[in-house]
């Protein structure tokens, strides 16, 4: 999986993509989404890892099934909370 950390007025925004999903557009009726490389692609990192920057984020940006599901799997999204363009998984979670 890509991991990149954004910090950017006092939020840390963690961006995770399934390393698969790099530079592609996904399209489902009207929903568009272009999984750039300047937003997404930092580090690769193991699921196992992600963990901590999950606890320090106050924003994740998640997209692929692999990263989705680890997420819901640990607590960090609610699976009622997941949109689903073509097939594959995004979610967003805000620290309020």
């Amino acid at each position: 999986m890509y991991v990149k950390v954004h910090d950017r007025g006092g939020e840390t925004l963690v961006a995770v993509c399934d390393e698969e999903l790099l530079g592609k557009t996904l399209m489902e009726g009207d929903l568009v989404m272009e999984v750039k490389e300047d937003f997404y692609k930092g580090d690769r990192m193991s699921p196992d890892s992600l963990g901590g920057l999950f606890s320090e984020a106050t924003i994740l940006n998640l997209l692929g099934n692999d990263v989705v599901d680890k997420a819901v799997g640990r607590g960090f999204v609610d699976a009622n909370n997941v949109l689903e363009i073509a097939g594959v998984k995004h979610a967003q979670v805000v620290e309020i």
